[in-house]
């Protein structure tokens, strides 16, 4: 019998007040294989993120909200240790440059003019995959200051391992000190 490996759906977090906006961007997402949480409002997200412990890929938020905004949303997860890897794409429409340049320069990986098209969830992935890059990345450093920590806390590891890099250190440096005529080479004598 063989495995069938499943793939996990990136997880979206779409935050819109309006329902029909709301619902537009849910289909969207839906149809692009994404698994999809939608909420109403900015503090909304922010409480399920909080409940949920970060468990999605990417935010997706309009721009103009009641209460918080969709701008007031993406600086708090920007300024969240837990969440700023998470990527955000504003959506708004309205076309104001310097609305969009300030969502940019804030941290927001994409901004979408509404309404949002198929044509733009195929803009999402590189983003998720880049933040699943990042997450990889900073669980290979942790996994790898964990095993640096036990290395130095258990002598018999760290002194082998030491032992051996140092003698492979002195080896390669008096290979470097030796003359060249010293060294030992490879080539056929001739004899008559």
């Amino acid at each position: 019998m063989a495995a069938v490996a499943t793939k996990t759906p990136f997880h979206v977090l779409a935050v819109d007040d309006s329902l029909p906006d709301r619902k537009l961007i849910e289909r969207l997402l839906k149809t692009s294989s994404f698994q999809v949480t939608t909420v109403d409002s900015g503090s909304k997200a922010l409480q399920f993120l909080g409940i949920h412990d970060a468990a999605v890929n990417l935010i997706i938020t309009d721009y103009c909200m009641p209460g918080m905004t969709g701008y007031d949303l993406l600086k708090k997860i920007k300024e969240s240790s837990s969440l700023r890897d998470i990527p955000v794409v504003i959506m708004s429409s309205e076309n104001i440059p310097s609305r969009i340049n300030r969502c940019l320069e804030e941290g927001a990986d994409e901004f979408f003019l509404k309404p949002v098209r198929l044509s733009d969830m195929s803009k999402l992935k590189p983003h998720i995959l880049k933040s699943r890059c990042k997450e990889h990345y900073h669980q290979e450093q942790h996994h790898q200051s964990d095993r640096n920590s036990d290395e130095r806390g258990n002598p018999a590891n760290s002194s082998s391992s030491d032992s051996i890099n140092t003698r492979k250190r002195k080896a390669a440096d008096n290979e470097e000190i030796l003359p060249q005529a010293n060294r030992s080479r490879h080539s056929w004598k001739q004899t008559d």
